[in-house]
């Protein structure tokens, strides 16, 4: 019967991990992340969970003549906050798999 409480405890073990990644992916969300382009011209706001939350767009870029550099700064910002997003799900998920070898998991 001794496996049985070791079998008790890896449980609870796992129920304090999974509330420690569910709080850690609540925090991710509350997490703001900034991408530039154009030397801060154009500037993208993420939240962890990788919403769009503010687009901002200097003036001085602003060129009828020339939309589609202005589309492309959009674009390039987005993906640099994205991309600084994922990042920052890797560094905070990534404690938690630390050592397992679980494919598909962050």
């Amino acid at each position: 019967m001794r496996g049985m409480g070791n079998m008790q405890n890896m449980m609870k073990q796992m129920q304090k991990m999974q509330k420690k990644m569910a709080e850690a992916q609540e925090e991710l969300g509350e997490k703001k992340i900034e991408g530039t382009a154009g030397g801060g011209m154009v500037t993208v706001i993420v939240t962890g969970h990788k919403e769009i939350v503010e687009v901002t767009i200097k003036e001085e870029v602003v060129d009828p003549e020339d939309v589609e550099m202005l589309q492309d700064l959009v674009l390039a910002a987005t993906n640099d906050a994205l991309k600084k997003a994922d990042e920052l799900a890797n560094s905070t998920m990534g404690q938690f798999t630390k050592g397992m070898n679980l494919p598909g998991m962050f």
